[in-house]
């Protein structure tokens, strides 16, 4: 009504291969096999992309005295690595460059679109900015690093790149948030429902996999994901899960001295 649009992220593979019975749920083996595969990686980034964000802030706030200038150190970070990198295609959201090539999500969705280490360096940028102080949001960001990863994994596995930069999109936010369910129909949102299996197939492994973390750390966890028959304190949330860990580590490290 207003003409407000957004962006449109084209996946043209098509499969030709075995369907689920009654569902049609088209499938390649091989495909299938490749995005169970990648889903693990995407949800270990996830847990890094996470972890890394809460650790270094953590960091921060312990041995900086002066809080003005944590934000002064990140961007001095930030302006350092632009240079050495000599590129911006890492700061803002990375939806597009001004150029329109380079490191993109848009142009991640092409065959040799981006770097093979551009999904890295997207995770140090934007883990920096936001541990530092500085307010942005992680969800453009990390669209930006799973397409990107997405991307990198099909180039070197001969895979259809498109589709894999889609499932990295969906996947490594879905590990993030805890949102498979979500993610999954995120995804036939996005990109259609042709592909719905292998969004489902890396959403929950990609879940599975980024375990107890994400970058929400209200959320609630009742059930574990290492068991799903342990049933734990339905008041628990990411960040009692987290401090817990941390008290664990820090009796043990005790104990070994």
């Amino acid at each position: 009504m207003y003409g407000i649009q957004h962006t449109h992220y084209q996946v043209n593979f098509h499969e030709q291969a075995s369907s689920i019975g009654f569902l049609n749920l088209k499938f390649d083996y091989k495909i299938l096999f490749w995005v169970t595969l990648s889903a693990v990686l995407f949800g270990l980034i996830s847990n890094l992309f996470s972890e890394l964000s809460h650790s270094i802030k953590s960091i921060a706030h312990k041995h900086v005295k002066w809080k003005y200038a944590i934000p002064a150190l990140g961007g001095i970070i930030i302006i350092a690595l632009t240079y050495i990198l000599g590129t911006t295609d890492y700061l803002g959201l990375g939806v597009t460059t001004q150029s329109g090539v380079g490191n993109s999500l848009v142009n991640a969705f092409k065959p040799g679109g981006v770097d093979n280490f551009s999904w890295f360096w997207k995770i140090v940028f934007t883990v920096i900015t936001l541990s530092t102080g500085f307010k942005g949001g992680e969800v453009t960001p990390l669209f930006f690093i799973g397409a990107t990863l997405g991307n990198v994994i099909a180039m070197h596995t001969g895979m259809p790149v498109d589709l894999f930069a889609a499932l990295g999109f969906i996947a490594v936010f879905a590990g993030a948030t805890n949102t498979p369910l979500a993610c999954t129909l995120m995804g036939i949102e996005l990109f259609g429902g042709e592909h719905v299996l292998y969004y489902a197939v890396a959403c929950f492994i990609a879940y599975y996999f980024s375990g107890h973390s994400g970058i929400y750390t209200s959320q609630r966890v009742s059930v574990s994901k290492a068991d799903l028959t342990d049933h734990l304190n339905p008041k628990n949330t990411l960040k009692h899960i987290r401090e817990n860990k941390n008290k664990n580590k820090n009796k043990e490290n005790e104990q070994a001295n």
